[in-house]
């Protein structure tokens, strides 16, 4: 039987619009806010995103990394630009993240964003860049689901 915890570190799904303000304060979607709770930690993602995960799937995504082979050269490449390329980020009353400048310029984000549920994890894509992105897999997505299901 699944805890209530397990799922919960679960739970992300959906695509969300939103926006980001001149603060670089972004509202997270209300169906994201129980989940991500009152603090998240956000990372520079792959393909120009940014992760943002829950602190209990952090704390599992961190236990796998800490259980690489450090004597490995490029686990601890990975390490070093994973981890030092991640900050705590407090959720305020009303449900909103400040993203620093270094994260927004990483992720290209101007004033409209996409939240995507990702499943233990969200991803903050810029509008244009998430609907090119989106609309590239959308005609590979047969061939995808394929290979991943193999």
């Amino acid at each position: 039987m699944v805890s209530q915890e397990e799922t919960r570190v679960t739970d992300l799904s959906g695509e969300f619009q939103h926006g980001v303000d001149d603060k670089g304060r972004l509202v997270l979607p209300v169906l994201y806010r129980e989940s991500l709770g009152e603090k998240c930690m956000i990372s520079k993602g792959q393909e120009g995103c940014l992760l943002v995960y829950p602190m209990e799937a952090w704390a599992v995504l961190a236990d796998k990394l800490n259980a690489l082979n450090d004597f490995n050269r490029r686990n601890r490449d990975f390490k070093r630009r994973f981890f030092s390329a991640s900050k705590p980020c407090d959720v305020d009353k009303q449900g909103r993240i400040l993203i620093n400048q270094e994260f927004r310029a990483h992720a290209g984000l101007k004033k409209d964003v996409w939240f995507l549920g990702v499943g233990d994890h969200a991803e903050i894509w810029d509008k244009e860049k998430w609907e090119d992105y989106r609309d590239e897999l959308e005609g590979d997505y047969d061939t995808l689901s394929e290979e991943t299901f193999q």
